[in-house]
């Protein structure tokens, strides 16, 4: 953490210079002259107070292991084959798939191989022990094709907050990772129609048990204090929980601060009032005494008013991942907007520590999801075919995640009437976030309310043609430190990428020139919004060129 201020803008300024561009082809011709690069202001700034700058959240520690470019490779301890699976897509092979998968994890953890070919899947997998891994032979060679959608596996799913949708619409995979007791719990309260909380905390969020209070402590800490350490342990994932008091002073932390948040009108945004207590997942690192240090800086103060403490929470899923394949449902046409049926990809829940790499998902409802889910990284993904309505989402309290290196495919098929395709989403009171290095051939930087904090959005280039979404009782677009750095838009679109007019507390930095469209946004908190936009209609100037990698490299 010892880092001169020169090293650290310095060195990054080299980062920038030396990261690539994505090869996707902007609709719209380069300058002949283009601007000269320069080291942006906020970023000397940012230098000076890496882990406390108002604007510019501390992401250098996002994804799995904290960020480690390499990532667990456990042991080969099955092949599918041995299982009865069959590589020609003739017969059903998810039943040998999650054999193989539940006894890798009975016997500890270890690599379960899918060779190259084609293979029929007619239920979901499940990956519910820690330290298991589903491998292809690569997204170009083991391909799984998905015949049935969640509806058809487990049943209708409603939503908590009423009404007729489905909540197939954002939440489960037809690849799920998630703790084996968690999701069973999951699968029987939808069974049965009891719509729950997805969390760390039980389907009522209330399966917790104090571990010990914490004493007051600033954003940007990495140690704490603690009234009682004896339950606190080296290596061990908890819950730091905050509560809400009545004045919604949380809530309005979340928000930056000050006038803008003190005068706005929680109480009647039930859905984002949900969202608290919030709960923060992180590993401890070591405890010495009544000292804690944890693996990464706090996300926000903790004050005394918000009964502070550290919780048990849901046994994690710790080092598992999904790598190497295509997963293809069967193309339908999309659903009308929020009646998905479930043709999910990919959804970690209640993870941490885990990953899925070189992962395509073809012709989905949704494409890769984080519910309650820490840590995790996504890299090299892709979302193609007909069109999806959440090609990633990212809600229910996710934090610290990494996606990088991703793709959103323009769809094959015209979208049908009644549809609608959102982009990057981020929801929930998540925070600390981060979309690296991106194609987004469609869709749009989405938030759906729920007061997201926290998240940065770098290096990508995006055809701006989605639309946001978000019910009035989620509350706010956003919260405080919301930072877009080096974003190119083809098409001209404002639409929730410049954010300077619209969220508190955060920085545009490096986008591309936009206008307005026909979904204008006004800001949800009144006065000043302490927001900054820099290097504006000049992307890929701005150094450092990525904001998330100049943070990492600098870490250490």
């Amino acid at each position: 953490m010892g880092i001169s201020r020169r090293q650290f803008v310095g060195g990054a300024v080299g980062v920038g210079v030396a990261a690539t561009t994505t090869g996707f082809t902007p609709s719209r011709p380069a300058p002949a002259h283009p601007a000269p690069t320069r080291t942006a202001a906020l970023w000397r700034e940012y230098a000076d107070a890496p882990y406390t700058h108002p604007q510019i959240p501390y992401v250098g520690r996002a994804g799995a292991r904290r960020g480690a470019t390499r990532l667990g490779r456990p042991p080969v301890v099955a092949n599918v084959l041995t299982y009865g699976a069959v590589p020609d897509g003739s017969a059903d092979s998810a039943a040998a798939i999650n054999r193989a998968l539940a006894e890798a994890g009975e016997r500890g953890g270890g690599t379960v191989l899918v060779p190259p070919g084609t293979y029929r899947i007619d239920d979901f997998l499940h990956i519910g022990h820690s330290d298991v891994v589903l491998r292809g032979a690569g997204s170009g060679r083991t391909k799984l094709i998905a015949t049935k959608n969640l509806t058809e596996l487990i049943g209708a799913y409603g939503s908590r907050y009423g009404g007729d949708k489905s909540s197939w619409s954002w939440a489960g995979g037809l690849i799920w990772l998630a703790p084996k007791a968690r999701h069973a719990s999951l699968v029987a309260a939808i069974r049965a129609k009891a719509w729950p909380f997805e969390g760390w905390t039980g389907n009522k969020r209330d399966e917790w048990e104090t571990l010990t209070t914490v004493r007051p402590a600033r954003r940007g800490d990495w140690t704490i204090t603690v009234d009682d350490p004896s339950a606190v342990r080296r290596g061990q994932v908890v819950l730091l929980r905050l509560a809400d008091d009545a004045g919604h002073t949380l809530l309005e932390h979340m928000a930056g601060g000050g006038a803008g948040p003190e005068s706005y009108h929680w109480d009647d945004k039930t859905k984002l009032t949900s969202y608290v207590p919030h709960e923060w997942p992180v590993r401890v690192v070591s405890v010495r005494g009544r000292k804690v240090t944890l693996e990464r800086p706090l996300p926000l103060d903790v004050r005394p008013e918000w009964d502070p403490r550290l919780t048990t929470l849901a046994e994690p899923l710790t080092g598992s991942g999904v790598e190497g394949l295509t997963l293809e449902a069967v193309e339908t046409p999309q659903s009308a907007h929020l009646l998905d049926k479930g043709y999910n990809g990919v959804t970690f829940q209640c993870a941490y520590d885990c990953w899925a790499e070189d992962i395509v998902v073809r012709h989905v409802d949704n494409g890769f999801g984080l519910v309650a889910a820490s840590a995790c990284t996504l890299r090299r993904t892709r979302v193609e075919g007909r069109g999806s309505h959440h090609p990633y989402f990212c809600r229910e309290g996710a934090h610290d995640n990494l996606i990088e290196d991703f793709r959103i495919a323009a769809r094959t098929v015209p979208a049908p009437a009644g549809t609608q395709l959102h982009g990057i989403n981020v929801e929930g009171l998540s925070s600390y976030n981060v979309w690296s290095r991106g194609v987004m051939e469609m869709g749009t930087f989405d938030t759906h309310r729920g007061m997201p904090f926290a998240n940065v959005r770098t290096e990508i280039t995006v055809e701006n043609n989605g639309r946001h979404g978000g019910d009035a009782s989620a509350g706010p677009l956003y919260g405080a430190r919301f930072t877009h750095w080096n974003v190119t838009v083809t098409n001209g679109r404002a639409g929730l990428v410049k954010i300077d007019t619209i969220a508190p507390y955060s920085a545009t930095v490096g986008i591309s020139e936009v206008t307005e469209f026909d979904q204008i946004d006004v800001p949800d908190f009144t006065g000043e919004l302490h927001a900054r936009v820099e290097a504006y209609g000049t992307p890929g100037t701005v150094r450092p060129r990525n904001l998330y990698e100049a943070q990492r490299e600098f870490r250490r």
